[in-house]
């Protein structure tokens, strides 16, 4: 945006408005759940305030303790399943890529699952048994009933209190983004997977809600003189396979999905991230924004971003992951499919290059969010990498 566009949209600000409330604090405790049972693990200090390297060489950047106070005033409103459509719509997409692989895991683990938003898309024919992770124990409480025995584990996802070589399954759906030392995660979830076991997550990518992200910039730029970070950093795809292969996970594979959401103007957006326990809380975060600032923000998020009902676009850049940890039954198994690669490419040659863009790029319907009219989804799925 010009100087001059900018200008003429921050002058029409004269209309009061009004910042999302904040979220007051949560405690930790030990629980008890009628749909699964509750184990408290061990807990780790608190960071020290402030950008920090730690003694691992890790970078501290997101207080951990402000998120479990984010995610447990989340779970505790009225209405918040209102706010559960994105981890709804992640949660079955990790789902259907567990049933993409022809067997059954006796022992799985739901990292950061919250209210089971993956595991409610399962049954027991794919997971026998499940242990379900949370930093939060109000979400845990929450957790939805499903089919699958399930065991409740109160434990941060950077130290995860199981054994190595233990569970067959690791999934995980929207929680890795908040991690401080993500190589060191990964590596974990790689130790406590059995020997030819499968890790599938799903994280948010560094492109996700630049709308918000560019408005607030330029509208605090404009009235401030300056700006300071909103919107969390996120990982990029392009480092996601090196961090994968670095944990020691082969056969990997990465996808794309683009979830963009419609609503009435950023306020809304605002509400909902809080809604969903995504509030900032990275440690040079800002805990206030000024109310022209905000009233600027707007007003410059419907000129760049807006559509032509007078709603305003959220992206959401979810990065898929798929990693195995290697075994010797692997390496038979990629020859045999490399023969029946190079098999079925001499019998059915240039049926692939036949296809036209849109047969090879999968382009789901929108979907609507059923208690809101006026907040629409789109995913439009793309596969990057396989290798």
């Amino acid at each position: 945006m010009s100087s001059r566009v900018c200008g003429r949209v921050l002058q029409r600000l004269h209309t009061p408005g009004s910042a999302p409330p904040a979220a007051p604090s949560g405690s930790w405790s030990r629980i008890s759940s009628p749909s699964c049972r509750l184990r408290a693990g061990p807990r780790s200090e608190p960071p020290s305030r402030g950008l920090a390297v730690t003694g691992r060489g890790t970078m501290n950047v997101f207080n951990r303790e402000m998120k479990k106070r984010q995610k447990n005033w989340a779970a505790s409103l009225q209405d918040g399943h209102q706010y559960d459509y994105l981890r709804d719509e992640v949660g079955s997409r990790v789902a259907d890529r567990v049933y993409d692989i022809a067997r059954t895991f006796p022992l799985a683990l739901d990292i950061g699952g919250g209210k089971s938003h993956i595991a409610e898309h399962l049954n027991k024919d794919v997971v026998e048994r499940l242990f379900l992770t949370d930093v939060s124990e109000k979400t845990l409480k929450q957790s939805r009933r499903t089919e699958i025995p399930t065991t409740c584990v109160l434990a941060d996802e950077e130290f995860l209190p199981f054994k190595e070589n233990t569970f067959d399954l690791v999934v995980s759906s929207l929680s890795l983004h908040w991690i401080n030392d993500l190589p060191g995660a990964l590596k974990q979830i790689h130790q406590v997977l059995k020997p030819d076991g499968v890790f599938i997550g799903a994280m948010v990518g560094g492109e996700t809600l630049y709308e918000l992200r560019c408005s607030l910039q330029l509208a605090e730029t404009e009235r401030e003189g300056g700006f300071s970070p909103h919107v969390s950093p996120y990982t990029a795809v392009t480092d996601l396979g090196n961090l994968l292969g670095q944990a020691g996970f082969n056969m990997l594979t990465v996808d794309i999905d683009e979830v963009q959401v419609q609503y009435p103007g950023i306020i809304e957006v605002m509400t909902d991230l809080q809604g969903m326990g995504e509030s900032n809380c990275a440690w040079n975060r800002r805990s206030l924004l000024h109310r022209d600032t905000v009233l600027a923000a707007a007003a410059i998020y419907k000129e760049m971003y807006g559509d032509e009902d007078g709603s305003v676009p959220a992206t959401f850049e979810i990065l898929y992951m798929i990693g195995w940890k290697p075994h010797e039954s692997q390496l038979l198994q990629c020859k045999v499919q490399t023969s029946e690669a190079r098999l079925g490419h001499s019998i059915f040659r240039g049926s692939v290059k036949d296809q036209s863009a849109d047969q090879r790029r999968q382009v789901t319907e929108p979907l609507t969010r059923p208690h809101t009219v006026n907040k629409r989804l789109y995913l439009n799925n793309y596969v990057l990498e396989a290798g």
